[in-house]
């Protein structure tokens, strides 16, 4: 292998890495805002809220929800790629072996980046969403207790 090919599999290796630590990533963050959503429902059933809790609570499960839906997103599988199985699926066992034969590591590079990235920008819009929702869902517990009136 020569230094351009081989940087460009170490390259490959980093995003393919990369798509792994979001997907780790997303599925922790989907369990805690499930979490959160079914430990909030639990607590509030039973407490007299007051209308300004109901709404802001409300708002603050709406945002999780939300949350949950980009992190769904997130780690919805691509299956029109280009690149690796999703293409490889559509060949025959001739046309792949013609395929990596001539395979473009670059292509590979910029398709899996693409598509991390996309997963990334789902992730942290996802924890934005998140750390909103925790906020309302606090005040709405202060507004509850009498804390913020």
């Amino acid at each position: 292998m020569n230094t351009s090919t081989e940087s460009l599999t170490v390259a490959l290796a980093e995003v393919k890495a990369e798509i792994t630590r979001t997907d780790s990533k997303t599925g922790l963050l989907l369990a805690f805002v499930g979490a959160v959503l079914a430990g909030t429902w639990t607590v509030t059933r039973g407490l007299p809220l007051n209308v300004a809790a109901c709404v802001v609570g409300g708002l603050g499960m709406a945002v999780l929800v939300g949350a949950a839906g980009l992190l769904l997103r997130s780690v919805r599988p691509n299956l029109n790629g280009r690149h690796g199985f999703p293409l490889w699926a559509t060949l025959t066992a001739e046309e792949i072996t013609t395929s990596m034969s001539g395979r473009d590591l670059a292509a590979d590079v910029a398709g899996l980046s693409r598509l991390a990235v996309a997963k990334f920008t789902c992730l942290r819009r996802a924890v934005d969403l998140t750390c909103a929702g925790g906020a309302l869902l606090l005040l709405a517990a202060l507004l509850t207790t009498g804390g913020a009136a």
